[in-house]
């Protein structure tokens, strides 16, 4: 489990993250959302130790993650960012290979070669493998980094914003993945969404953020209501039911 103590983070005399208290659950998708400036990868930064907290703690199976070696936290948690850049020339293969350096510092085992290679299938990489990032698509780049975020193999995966760039079919495609990591191999994801509807039908339990502070934490069902998201969203959102989904017609008049 992860656990977020009164975590905080101002900008100047501004809070981006005020007082967060939150607990994700295991072995489930947790979603992130709310408007934008909300704070929601602010928090995951902190989460993921790529930004220090002003007070408060964050606790991964009842250890500070501030106290974690660096490799040691790299085997447990995995951490895709908005942006992505690298300034070397690098194949999909090459850079979905990264994953493994928390286990093989570099020097691939039979082992680390499989799950890379499962890793690509996953994401229906395998035949461009060879292909250098500088030549693909946005979508096609953004399916490499999360292929080699699956190859880190870690219990906990938080995705800030993965569906940026990516059409429709990638989207869906990629959020079917993340309910497999999650039912088949009992990982636990954290992911920023800013599409509601991929947090209704795909998402365990969602934590809602407006004005850097958490307003609504619970249940999918319990938050994909039209009176909770009008308190998160300031605007009217009917929901229908479509088979088992409820689907937010936030377009409508």
């Amino acid at each position: 489990m992860i656990q977020v103590r009164a975590l905080s983070k101002l900008y100047g005399k501004k809070p981006v993250v005020e007082d967060v208290t939150v607990d994700i659950q295991p072995r489930k998708i947790t979603s992130f959302i709310g408007p934008n400036g909300a704070g929601k990868s602010t928090l995951l930064s902190m989460v993921s130790r790529l930004l220090d907290s002003d007070t408060g703690e964050v606790l991964i199976d009842k250890f500070d993650v501030k106290k974690m070696k660096s490799n040691e936290f790299a085997k447990k948690v995995s951490i895709l960012k908005q942006s992505n850049y690298m300034n070397v020339r690098l194949t999909i293969r090459e850079l979905v290979s990264f994953g493994r350096f928390p286990y093989s510092k570099g020097r691939l085992t039979e082992e680390d070669e499989r799950i890379v290679d499962q890793s690509l299938d996953y994401m229906h990489l395998t035949e461009m493998q060879d292909s250098f990032l500088d030549e693909l698509s946005g979508g096609q780049r953004q399916r490499a980094f999360i292929a080699m975020v699956i190859a880190q193999d870690t219990e906990y995966i938080l995705l800030d914003e993965p569906l940026n760039n990516l059409d429709m079919k990638h989207s869906v495609q990629i959020m079917k993945i993340l309910r497999r990591l999650v039912d088949e191999l009992g990982k636990t994801v954290v992911i920023v969404l800013h599409d509601i509807n991929f947090a209704s039908v795909y998402s365990d339990r969602i934590v809602a953020m407006k004005d850097g502070k958490v307003v609504k934490d619970g249940p999918t069902e319990e938050i994909i209501q039209s009176d909770a998201l009008k308190e998160i969203y300031d605007m009217d959102i009917p929901i229908q039911e479509i088979g088992s989904c409820r689907i937010c017609v936030y377009f409508s008049s």
